[in-house]
């Protein structure tokens, strides 16, 4: 009986899936016209039998537009490079929160390491001396933070030379441009937890003592020349007072008032390596956290590193003395520089704007193919910047008792930064700052800013002006109480929201009373 009823079952299965099979097939044969037996509403429309419905057309042709992938994908990790600030707060961390605890890394025998460190402690004058908690340091970098590390080389082929030829300047260890990947991850504008800024971090006052000018214009704490010109001269004053290159970079830290107790403390021993454990926690693993950086470079060769180059070499740039205030954003529309590129080669002006000041002098760093058309068209690039500045003054008013219809709130999506956000409302990165309140260049998805676009924030008036005088041969409507888009896409045959959207130029969803729109095409 059971099996019979086994079978049985099987049996009705098999009919059923053949049944639905050919039941779909049928439905995909059938002709795509459909017509009710009775009257249908369709979004909100009575269609009567046999009443053709007319497919809504996509009038705004680039909503399928596609970048190529892969250069999209170059540009993503390269903006990354320039304006994430990961890497900065992973380093910091990594630098206070250092245990000291055994690694597993077999690809790198302690042997091995004792006899790489012995050849860097050679040719460097500091202490690179083999100690198990340096060893945990370096294995921990290997194992963790491959990919960070090898972004770093990349970014090191356009900082390294400046450092380099300053510290020679200065008479100070090559190594040490090490330092500034420990104090700032290569970052021009990264800022610490207490304010410390730059590549190099450096404190408002301490700034201030080494000639870096901060302003609301201009921060040299985040230009690289000048701070790491200023960083050469805060070493040597350390180096005169300790002797040591290990306590300099201690005291470059914390302070040498912190590294003169921790001697104290140790019964006067003068070995960063003996004192270390009488130093402030973040001082106590800054000394590892260089010494491990410098032995990763010095043989990443050896660890099969592959740094990606970026798109500049210093070598490649060259600098311009500016005679007017003029804007980034006025340079990349004469030049045809893209906006990011200037900010990454001119970090120090924090509301991308360079100013005019009596008495000092600030320059401008460029591609070395954008140089020639700067000098050449100088007289006419600045009398572009003097207009745009002069009607920026005129808006200004203007902009602060801005009507509802003049104001847009731009949610900040995935993929979005100030320059592409700028571009596409026909504004600048220096507005978009001036107008939330930025300081810096990151954002956050879900982040609300307050734009003022011409394009894209014209007042009702002037919209329905210009539709008017447009809508010859076009069906129009004006608007009463109580309309909306919806209902009013809802009084005209075959007519979307998207389509009056896309006809009218607008942007929002509020309308006017009185304002006229186009309602056909």
């Amino acid at each position: 009986m059971t099996l019979k009823t086994f079978l049985l079952a099987c049996l009705c299965l098999s009919v059923c899936n053949g049944y639905s099979q050919t039941k779909t097939d049928s439905i995909l044969n059938k002709s795509s016209k459909v017509i009710p037996t009775k009257g249908a509403v369709i979004d909100g429309k009575l269609f009567k039998p046999g009443e053709k419905i007319e497919p809504i057309v996509d009038t705004s042709g680039v909503k399928n537009l596609k970048d190529l992938h892969e250069v999209a994908a170059l540009d993503k990790k390269w903006l990354e490079e320039l304006y994430s600030n990961s890497l900065f707060d992973t380093i910091y961390k990594s630098v206070t929160e250092l245990d000291y605890e055994p690694v597993d890394y077999p690809e790198l025998p302690t042997d091995t390491l004792k006899a790489r460190l012995e050849r860097l402690n050679a040719r460097t004058p500091f202490n690179v001396e083999y100690n198990t908690s340096l060893e945990s340091v370096i294995k921990s970098y290997l194992k963790h933070r491959r990919n960070s590390i090898e972004r770093l080389m990349g970014l090191s082929h356009f900082y390294f030379p400046m450092f380099e030829q300053e510290f020679d300047n200065q008479n100070i260890p090559l190594e040490m441009k090490y330092l500034a990947i420990v104090e700032s991850a290569l970052k021009p504008r990264a800022r610490s937890r207490v304010g410390a800024t730059g590549l190099w971090q450096f404190m408002y006052g301490t700034g201030k003592e080494h000639d870096l000018d901060v302003s609301s214009y201009v921060d040299d704490r985040s230009d690289p020349i000048k701070a790491t010109k200023a960083a050469g001269e805060y070493l040597n004053r350390m180096y005169r007072i300790f002797g040591d290159w290990d306590l300099s970079l201690a005291a470059y830290n914390s302070g040498p008032g912190n590294v003169n107790k921790a001697i104290r403390r140790s019964g006067g021993s003068k070995n960063y390596w003996n004192i270390r454990t009488n130093l402030p926690r973040e001082t106590a693993g800054y000394v590892p956290a260089f010494l491990a950086t410098m032995y990763i470079f010095e043989y990443a060769k050896e660890h099969g590193f592959q740094p990606e180059r970026p798109d500049f070499q210093l070598i490649q740039t060259d600098t311009v003395h500016v005679k007017q205030m003029i804007s980034l954003n006025h340079v990349s529309e004469a030049t045809g520089i893209k906006i990011e590129e200037l900010q990454f080669l001119n970090p120090a002006y924090k509301l991308d704007i360079i100013p005019k000041v009596e008495g000092k002098i600030y320059s401008l760093r460029l591609p070395r193919e954008a140089i020639g058309t700067f000098v050449t068209n100088e007289d006419r690039i600045y009398a572009f910047a003097n207009a745009e500045f002069e009607k920026r003054e005129k808006q200004l008013p203007e902009l602060a008792s801005a009507s509802a219809n003049t104001e847009i709130r731009y949610r900040v999506q995935n993929g979005d930064y100030l320059g592409k956000i700028a571009r596409k409302y026909g504004v600048r990165v220096s507005q978009l700052k001036q107008w939330n309140n930025l300081r810096g260049n990151d954002l956050k998805i879900g982040q609300r800013l307050t734009i003022y676009s011409k394009n894209h924030g014209a007042s009702s008036s002037s919209t329905s002006t210009k539709k008017v005088i447009n809508s010859a041969g076009k069906q129009t409507y004006k608007v009463k109480s109580g309309d909306s888009l919806w209902t009013i896409a809802q009084k005209f045959s075959g007519v979307s929201v998207q389509n009056i959207k896309d006809w009218n130029d607008i942007s929002g969803s509020k309308l006017k009373i009185g304002m006229t729109l186009i309602v056909s095409k």
